[in-house]
């Protein structure tokens, strides 16, 4: 089977056994305590909490994904950034039996897969949470148990699921392995667990299973990476040269690109922005590594549009853009890259010199202040991690650049612990970062609603003032400001942001009611509401309609009354790519 096979085949399967078939959500959630989608049951959060699902109580969907947790993995056999998620769920109908059977019967005698290469894993227990005998009795019947070596018990860190964000549903997983890959992650979602780490049992029970199709595609085509999968090789295989690591880290972040980019996101320095800034640049720099041509990206993003363009139509619809943005980062990216790598060469060639020898042939550039000092040939990974930080060079192109220049190899055991000793570092500094995205999102608070009702004042004051071409190409808030990128041919004047500003503070002025609306699909857009990723939404929508000023599809959160917004300030007004403009603003 091609992907597209396996793909029709996993959804066809759960519709058979009663499950409503439905289309993926936004790789941006609504949920702002996290950045990207990265598995299938976010967008059904709420139904595992009680509230009654529009669809029925058993729905199945393939899902884009997209995930920087793994990102230092990448080029392995097994890890990507963007993937899809075949899934099925359960809110508070069928429990772990028919998860469990479902699943056997769908790999076994659908997929025709070898039942003796498969193996299975269950939940241990640990202090808080008891073994997870009832999964463990279902396998046993389906001939699968410690004795004969192919079910295992296994710890939290492995076997318990959740939750997505700071806070939500979780539980006990059982996994399901093929050639010692992990396949098939079934959750059984019975505990609720708080920002504080408690875990509450949830009054209704639920299931969420993940399945990336990349590894599914892997396993059925009989490969042995996702790479040289049907989803993979038509990229891989227009990239010359034979450093198979840089290859697979390039094929796989053009992808997540293109994806990003179709659901405006847009390269910068902040959130989103970054992640999609991170993959670009270390496409790019993974290209220099294989002497690639400048633009390299273009016809690599065309090919990862044309695998996708019948499963995912936005990808073609937006690729004009899709390209443009790529190609101006890349350029952006070349200068920033040629003076790192100068300041590269100066460094490398000090370090082949004795401390104080006259030095020839060094390009005039002056060093970061900062970078640690050395005997010739030593580097440190303190080293290697200032020139990611500073110019996002890479450990193997500093490798590279090295034996280019002074015929110096380094050997595989020195690599090792170098690479070990920066990956150390990488982790401090995330765990940094991490710290710092949960003290920002952590107080929930009333900045999320607020800052998203302006959004939509925002949006249509914009279409009033400068003409209804005027489009959401994307949006972000964070507790100090809104971001809103739309589309416009050219520069605002102090004149239209007036008048824009004006008109908002107008409409929180006069502390209009903003109602919510649960209809159809096909309901909304006949009404009016206004809906630009039409291609995302379920089949039933929330509809936000505030006074008769805006209406749009969205899933919230937002204030009653426009009044609690207080005064709303443009701050700035610029480009964000060809043919898009961004207003960023706060409330006060």
């Amino acid at each position: 089977m091609n992907s597209d096979e396996i793909r029709e085949n996993f959804l066809k399967f759960f519709e058979k056994k009663g499950h409503r078939v439905l289309p993926p959500s936004s790789l941006i959630p609504t949920d702002p305590s996290v950045l990207f989608t990265t598995a299938g049951m976010q967008q059904f959060k709420e139904y595992y909490l009680g509230n009654p699902p529009p669809y029925g109580n058993k729905v199945t969907t393939c899902q884009k994904c997209f995930r920087t947790s793994d990102i230092e993995e990448v080029g392995d056999e097994k890890h990507l950034t963007f993937l899809e998620m075949l899934g099925n769920f359960s809110f508070g109908d069928y429990f772990k039996e028919e998860t469990i059977k479902f699943a056997q019967e769908l790999l076994i005698s659908n997929f025709q897969l070898p039942i003796s290469e498969m193996t299975v894993t269950v939940f241990g227990g640990d202090k808080e949470i008891p073994l997870d005998k009832e999964s463990e009795k279902i396998w046993n019947t389906l001939g699968f148990s410690k004795n004969k070596g192919n079910l295992q018990y296994k710890g939290r860190a492995d076997n318990f699921w959740g939750p997505t964000g700071l806070e939500g549903p979780c539980g006990p997983t059982t996994e399901i392995h093929f050639r010692g890959i992990e396949v098939w992650n079934l959750v059984f979602n019975e505990y609720y667990q708080d920002r504080e780490g408690k875990l509450t049992f949830l009054k209704q029970k639920g299931v969420d299973t993940g399945m990336g199709l990349e590894r599914l595609a892997m396993i059925i085509q009989n490969k042995n990476s996702v790479f040289e999968t049907d989803l993979f090789f038509p990229i891989i295989k227009e990239v010359p040269g034979e450093n198979e690591r840089a290859k697979r880290i390039i094929a796989d972040h053009v992808k997540g690109s293109v994806f990003l980019i179709s659901e405006g996101v847009l390269p910068s320095n902040l959130e989103r922005g970054y992640a999609l800034r991170r993959i670009l640049r270390r496409a790019i720099r993974y290209g220099k590594l294989l002497n690639l041509p400048k633009n390299f990206l273009i016809p690599l993003a065309k090919k990862v549009i044309e695998i996708y363009k019948d499963v995912y139509p936005e990808v073609k619809l937006k690729e004009t853009d899709i390209l443009t943005v790529i190609q101006n980062e890349e350029e952006k990216f070349e200068k920033t890259l040629e003076y790192g790598l100068k300041i590269l060469h100066t460094e490398i060639k000090a370090r082949a010199y004795k401390p104080g020898k006259k030095i020839s042939n060094i390009p005039d550039v002056t060093p970061i202040k900062g970078f640690p000092s050395f005997t010739p040939f030593q580097i440190t990974s303190e080293w290697l991690f200032k020139f990611y930080q500073s110019f996002a060079i890479d450990p193997d192109l500093v490798f590279e650049e090295i034996e280019r220049e002074l015929h110096r190899k380094y050997t595989d055991s020195e690599k090792k612990k170098l690479m070990e000793d920066f990956h150390n570092l990488m982790k401090k500094h995330q765990e940094i970062s991490r710290a710092g995205a949960e003290k920002k999102f952590g107080g929930g608070g009333q900045f999320s609603p607020k800052l998203h009702t302006a959004t939509h004042l925002l949006h249509a004051a914009l279409r009033k003032i400068l003409g209804e071409h005027v489009k959401q190409m994307g949006s972000d808030i964070n507790p100090q400001r809104l971001r809103f990128d739309f589309l416009h041919p050219k520069k605002m004047t102090k004149e239209e942001l007036k008048r824009v500003e004006d008109l908002v503070n107008q409409k929180i002025k006069e502390n209009l009611e903003v109602k919510k609306e649960e209809v159809s699909l096909k309901e909304a857009l006949k009404s009016g509401a206004l809906a630009f990723f039409k291609e995302k939404y379920p089949e039933r929508v929330s509809v936000y309609s505030v006074g008769d000023f805006s209406k749009e599809i969205c899933a919230g959160p937002h204030v009653k009354k426009t009044g609690e917004l207080g005064y709303f300030k443009i701050e700035k007004e610029e480009s964000a790519g060809a043919g898009v403009r961004r207003i960023k603003a706060v409330l006060k």
